[in-house]
């Protein structure tokens, strides 16, 4: 698969639910995602950043997985948010601390300005707990819009500066 047709999911959370720590959530998850029939292509490692808007919430860990889709944009999101409400995520204010997010940030070079679901993610760019782990398993993928690759973008992110790599523990 040309890295430009990936289809590009970020995973993050700063509530442990009932894993015991947020990285093991997010490889229940991912191991979720299979049974969702999204194979996974490669995954980043999970990386850490203080929590935003908010600094004194619990910090975050965030990481990108590429994924073989068979199913259309508007049933991969629909399947998506089925995963996190399964792992106990609930909207309430935007931004607020949560078990499991789930961001489709592109579908291949898929550009969409529908309300219900922008394609490219209107935002990813712009975070370094999205870039970094996407420019740390496909560093030429380039946004389908504005051109860049990951590792440039990763390089110009403005929020979440402070993100960086987690080693996983080994029983993970």
């Amino acid at each position: 698969m040309n890295s430009d047709d990936a289809v590009i999911v970020a995973l993050g959370g700063n509530m442990a639910g009932d894993f015991g720590s947020s990285e093991a959530l997010l490889e229940a998850a991912l191991a979720r995602f299979a049974k969702a029939g999204l194979p996974m292509l490669r995954r980043s490692s999970w990386w850490r950043s203080a929590a935003w808007p908010d600094p004194n919430a619990q910090e975050y860990r965030n990481g990108v997985v590429l994924v073989e889709a068979q199913l259309s944009p508007d049933e991969l999101i629909r399947t998506l948010f089925m995963i996190e409400a399964e792992f106990g995520r609930t909207r309430g204010a935007p931004n607020a601390s949560r078990t499991l997010d789930l961001d489709l940030i592109a579908y291949g070079r898929v550009v969409s300005d529908d309300p219900r679901l922008t394609l490219p993610h209107p935002r990813a760019h712009e975070r370094l707990f999205v870039m970094g782990p996407l420019a740390e398993i496909d560093p030429g993928w380039r946004h389908p819009v504005l051109g860049s690759t990951a590792a440039e973008l990763a390089r110009t992110a403005s929020v979440g500066r402070d993100a960086t790599p987690v080693q996983l523990p080994p029983d993970l």
